[in-house]
């Protein structure tokens, strides 16, 4: 007989409820709030300064502001409640809005790059003074943003998103800033694209890396930092346990990790301590060795396992 046993806070069977993000709702909004206003001071001072890296820095600042504004509406999304149809509720659109965020750091990095080589063609006569001026207000408020999501891109793939986004721009205000240093004190004009092809080359490695954890979890790969061999191990040593099968651990959202098994029980075991006794050693089981409080177990005798391969042809 299949059983199913979910050692926390929901109801037996049900999925846990509301995600890593939610907490950081509000300060995601700040940083929102934040970024636009920058944005529209960035793209003020580069017209005035006729600076591409700060233009640069604005154009993905604006990005940034698309990403956050994203990440806040999968939030509202990932805590509506699980229905009929979606047992998880709509907890994957997270990762959905950190696989966006992804595709737009890099389109904007490639425009970023495409637009500095331009500028070598075709260079421009950029303002060193107002480009300072207007690349340390970028700074200060990407300061205020990253102090905000720090905490929060530790428990959740969203909230890292839109902080990878908010710290390239942070690195991004601090190139305009020695390029256009530079520009005051040399008037060499190069180091403007050169600081925009700084800014294209920070953005890439961080988003490839965030992309790679997005697609894991898309793929249903196992929760970082759980080691399925381990797993099955810890599984296997617990009395009364003579095999583990149909073995699946996966993430549905930041701070979601789900895993399922066939466990195959002795004959008598479960005469003398009864399912529940023993989903609860199951459940313990992982609950002392792994992060992984949603579980289902289905308790089988020895043979079950072979009528279920002929059950299904």
């Amino acid at each position: 007989m299949g059983a199913g046993h979910d050692h926390g806070h929901t109801h037996q069977g049900a999925p846990p409820t509301g995600t890593a993000a939610a907490a950081y709702k509000g300060r995601l909004r700040i940083a929102l709030c934040i970024t636009l206003t920058v944005m529209v001071v960035e793209i003020v001072g580069g017209l005035i300064a006729d600076s591409l890296a700060l233009i640069a820095d604005a154009t993905h600042m604006a990005t940034d502001a698309l990403g956050l504004a994203m990440a806040l509406l999968a939030i509202h999304f990932a805590n509506r409640p699980p229905t009929g149809n979606r047992t998880f509720g709509y907890a994957r659109a997270e990762i959905l809005a950190a696989l966006a965020n992804c595709l737009l750091l890099l389109g904007v990095g490639g425009y970023v790059l495409y637009e500095a080589v331009q500028r070598f063609v075709t260079p421009a006569d950029t303002r060193g003074g107002p480009t300072i001026v207007f690349g340390l207000i970028g700074l200060i408020a990407n300061m205020i943003s990253l102090s905000l999501l720090v905490r929060g891109q530790k428990d959740s793939i969203n909230v890292r998103g839109a902080y990878l986004e908010v710290l390239a721009d942070a690195l991004g205000s601090v190139a305009v800033l020695v390029s256009a240093g530079i520009i005051l004190a040399t008037g060499w004009q190069a180091a403007d694209p050169i600081a925009s092809i700084v800014i294209g080359l920070m953005i890439v490695p961080r988003t490839v890396k965030l992309l790679r954890e997005t697609l894991n979890v898309l793929l249903e790969a196992a929760p970082k930092g759980v080691d399925m061999a381990e797993v099955r191990a810890h599984l296997l040593a617990l009395p009364g346990v003579d095999d583990v099968h149909d073995l699946h651990a996966w993430t549905i959202t930041s701070g979601m990790p789900v895993l399922s098994a066939h466990v195959v029980v002795s004959p008598g075991v479960l005469d003398s301590l009864g399912n529940e006794k023993m989903l609860h050693a199951l459940q313990d089981c992982l609950g002392d060795h792994f992060d992984v409080e949603h579980c289902t177990f289905q308790l089988e005798p020895g043979g079950h396992a072979e009528h279920e391969a002929g059950f299904c042809h």
